[in-house]
């Protein structure tokens, strides 16, 4: 890594973190010495999972991607969209996707600990964070700690569910006290919309558009209120393929650094590829446009990385969110 950043999220400590600087030059020092020719590849095409937002959302959309992996005789074809990143690792591992979404990192670790020989290639995380836990104006609910007795929607596993928890611990609630309805986002949106449930925990851009749409309001912000990061965004593919290919992982990782990087440029425009396929008000892309978020990319490998990774990991066990402990550094390659 070529420089080290401090990210704006409370008292946790982001080091050797980098955004990578669009060129030749930069992208040499993401390489091997003698550029992909030691790396393994078996495959000319490259089967990757996309969502309704995030880098494979406008990766997909703009065609630059594309054609930096054609460059290297690489073809890609997109699978998805995948609501969340339970089904996107569930095509991975099914053999119908080479790589998940840059989803969630704690489904991911679910899927490991149940079996899956899923590994970590990259990991990113955006600044500022902006999951919230919301209610509608008319619930009578104004805090967290008015969710007692309540119903919140969460996705299992995932940022939703892990998001609630901390604020209820934060706030001195009983989660017993609270019913977690374990909801998809598709799923997840009607039902608050129609008040089956009392509050949702969710990302965005889906927690911007409820705000909207159903006259809402944050009662919990992770940007704001969550005092360390817990979650990060990852790319996963199956070990066997990290061996057979690494060259080709390497280059997919190479070329999403660069999207990164015209994202972080770009916010707007960014923001708008994003809303055509959410189709969305202006006013909620103008209000995710205004965040400016930028992404930073970590290695595999980083050992102060994975340090706060394996941290987040053992806090997730320790609240029963995942099943049992995991030594995150057993599941990560570095092509």
């Amino acid at each position: 890594m070529t420089e080290t950043t401090s990210l704006p999220i409370g008292r946790r400590r982001f080091i050797q973190a980098m955004m990578l600087v669009a060129g030749s030059g930069a992208l040499a020092g993401l390489l091997p010495e003698n550029g992909y020719a030691e790396g393994t590849r078996n495959t000319d095409t490259v089967r990757l999972g996309w969502g309704r937002g995030g880098l494979p959302l406008i990766a997909r959309q703009r065609g630059e991607f594309e054609k930096r992996l054609a460059d290297q005789d690489i073809k890609v074809e997109w699978v998805g969209p995948f609501p969340n990143h339970a089904p996107s690792l569930q095509a991975v591992v099914g053999g119908s996707a080479d790589f998940g979404f840059w989803g969630s990192t704690t489904p991911a670790l679910a899927a490991i600990i149940a079996g899956s020989p899923l590994v970590f290639t990259q990991f990113n995380v955006y600044s500022p964070r902006t999951t919230a836990i919301i209610v509608r104006k008319d619930s009578g609910i104004n805090n967290v700690k008015e969710l007692v007795g309540k119903k919140v929607a969460v996705n299992r596993s995932g940022l939703g569910e892990f998001l609630l928890v901390a604020a209820l611990e934060k706030h001195g609630v009983d989660r017993n006290t609270v019913e977690l309805v374990y909801l998809n986002p598709p799923d997840a949106s009607p039902a608050f919309g129609q008040g089956r449930v009392d509050a949702w925990s969710m990302w965005t851009p889906a927690v911007d558009i409820a705000r909207e749409q159903y006259d809402a309001k944050n009662i919990f912000f992770e940007g704001t209120d969550l005092d360390f990061l817990i979650d990060y965004s990852s790319l996963v593919t199956l070990r066997s393929f990290a061996t057979d290919n690494s060259a080709l992982v390497h280059a997919v990782i190479a070329a999403y650094r660069q999207e990164g990087e015209w994202i972080n440029n770009n916010v707007l425009e960014a923001e708008t590829i994003a809303q055509r396929e959410g189709q969305y008000s202006d006013a909620v892309r103008d209000h995710l446009a205004s965040y400016r978020r930028v992404n930073y990319f970590y290695e595999a490998d980083d050992p102060a990385f994975l340090a706060d990774f394996q941290k987040a990991a053992d806090w997730l066990a320790e609240r029963a969110i995942l099943p049992q402990r995991v030594k995150v550094a057993d599941h990560v390659v570095r092509v």
